[in-house]
């Protein structure tokens, strides 16, 4: 499967997509690089940064065909966290690179096979979870409310303003300017996914996300001459910071405070960086990878290792902690991107973008990349989606809805916690139940209960074998079948054993047949209880 990534890491049949996903997902991630460094308490530079870091660096090193890579609103609260108990960036930027090196050693002790225990009903959850709040988050921006610039996956914070108290906010003060560029974006966006416009020889090459920029650009250029008043200015636009020169491009980076080496908390903050980061990391190519049109796997190692690489650049060059994100990823596989080389050219236009016209792009309009952004979180939570996990039973559906409302009401990594949680609980549930199987006859003699053990059996059948065989009634004849048994739990022995002791008082007589697990003869033959193979044997 690694070779498959390996050969497809460019493909000149893929180019075009390529650089259309590499294009889309740059003009996604300016605005949000700024509003995730901002809501972290870092320069807004340092966004732009790890977001260049991300793409070229991690991009360069990932074996993951479709991943995108950058600041991710899932690491705020850690990075403000790590900024109020230190004191200053420059040491979290220390913390971030031990981060890295941690992340390292995790992808060398072979840590990314956790990624293989999460189940995709909860993988789903997650990416429904995610467009859903990507949508809500997104109505403020359309009718022209842009105070709150960061998109946090989280949709009711502890503190702070919520998106209910956004909605009052945003209502109350309507922009026409930015409405009508919202409803001419999303028009476009809509469209463009119409068979004609695929079809189309010309139009089908031209992204749609990019005419939308374009012509958000245009309306605003528009109102400046025809309607003064609708004219979107400020924190209604992508504000980046300006450099004029090469010496005030370098005031923009922000090196390392190599001082705090010998602070306790910098070591803290590192191991809270890397673990939050690595697991976002792995949720991340698991979910981008069921997202990849051709289903490829990425070794979640080397992507470990990746990361790791990357953010110890971040650190040294002034940059946030960064990881995998799935949501400039499946922008970019949305429009066509196939392998690494968008990535790449994610990160090569921030780079050339920010240095050489940071004045064009703080013209783009936030109603133009929030309709961007409101179609992807639609495509990340389709309807279909919910009524196909709803087709696939109750255990995999409550697991999926589940973990779709806790991240709502949460964050994402506990929402993917209480998830796995339910998750956990259907899986026990249906250990329980099929560890064994009962079949009861009323004969002349007395009750004939028939218990067949599991293929195999564990810790966890215990109690419910237990449990049926204390509900055996007196003067019944018990037949324990084990014969199609290939493994069963030492407490589960035990139980049998001791449950001859109490069935000799109440006068049940034990029957059973000899399982192919050699250990459970050997007990019963230390404790005097004769098997018989393939027949029943009556004590």
């Amino acid at each position: 499967m690694n070779q498959t990534v390996k050969k497809q890491a460019f493909d000149f049949r893929t180019m075009q997509g390529d650089i259309k996903g590499g294009v889309i997902s740059f003009l996604v991630a300016v605005p949000l690089c700024l509003g995730i460094a901002l809501a972290s308490g870092a320069p807004l530079f340092a966004g732009i940064l790890s977001g260049i870091v991300g793409g070229l660096v991690v991009g360069a090193i990932s074996r993951s065909a479709v991943s995108i890579s950058g600041p991710e609103a899932g690491l705020i609260v850690v990075v403000l966290g790590a900024v109020e108990a230190l004191g200053s960036f420059p040491a979290v930027l220390l913390a971030t690179c031990l981060a890295g090196v941690l992340q390292i050693g995790l992808g060398f002790a072979r840590a990314g096979i956790v990624s293989n225990f999460f189940p995709t009903s909860v993988i789903k959850g997650m990416l429904g979870g995610i467009g859903i709040i990507l949508i809500i988050k997104q109505i403020p921006h359309l009718v022209g409310y842009d105070a709150d610039a960061a998109e946090s996956y989280i949709l009711l914070p502890n503190q702070g303003i919520d998106i209910i108290d956004q909605f009052v906010l945003a209502f109350g003060q309507f922009n026409v300017g930015a409405i009508l560029i919202a409803l001419v974006s999303l028009g476009i966006l809509l469209l463009w996914e119409k068979p004609r416009i695929k079809q189309h020889p010309v139009l089908r090459n031209l992204p749609a996300a990019l005419i939308v920029v374009v012509l958000g650009i245009l309306f605003n250029e528009l109102y400046k001459t025809l309607v003064p008043a609708w004219t979107l200015s400020g924190d209604h636009l992508v504000q980046l910071p300006v450099a004029t020169s090469a010496p005030e491009f370098l005031q923009l980076l922000t090196l390392p405070d190599f001082s705090q080496w010998n602070n306790p908390q910098v070591y803290i903050s590192a191991v809270s960086i890397a673990l939050v980061a690595s697991l976002e990391a792995l949720l991340a190519v698991e979910a981008t990878d069921d997202l990849d049109p051709l289903k490829r796997k990425t070794p979640t190692n080397r992507e470990l290792k990746a990361q790791g690489i990357g953010n110890i650049v971040s650190g040294l060059v002034g940059g946030l902690p960064l990881t995998s994100i799935i949501v400039r990823s499946s922008v970019s596989i949305n429009a066509g991107a196939r392998t690494k080389l968008a990535a790449l050219v994610h990160g090569s236009l921030l780079l050339v973008c920010v240095v050489a016209i940071p004045r064009v792009l703080n013209l783009i309009p936030w109603a133009a990349l929030a309709s961007i952004l409101l179609v992807t979180g639609y495509k990340l939570a389709p309807i279909a989606t919910f009524r196909q996990m709803y087709q696939l039973g109750k255990p995999k559906f409550f697991s999926f809805i589940t973990t779709v409302i806790a991240i709502l009401l949460t964050d994402l990594l506990t929402g993917i916690a209480i998830g796995m949680a339910v998750g956990l609980f259907f899986v026990l549930r249906e250990n329980y139940r099929k560890g064994h199987q009962v079949e009861t006859v009323d004969e002349s003699e007395g009750r004939h209960v028939r218990i067949r053990l599991g293929e195999h059996v564990s810790f966890l059948n215990k109690a419910g074998i237990v449990e049926q065989l204390r509900s055996v009634p007196d003067n019944s004849l018990v037949e324990i079948d084990g014969t199609q048994s290939s493994y069963i739990d030492r407490d589960v022995l035990d139980a049998i054993r001791n449950f001859r002791e109490t069935a000799r008082t109440r006068n049940i007589q034990l029957t059973f047949r000899r399982t192919t697990e050699p250990e459970l003869s050997s007990v019963l033959q230390r404790d005097r209880v004769p098997t018989y193979n393939g027949h029943p044997h009556r004590i």
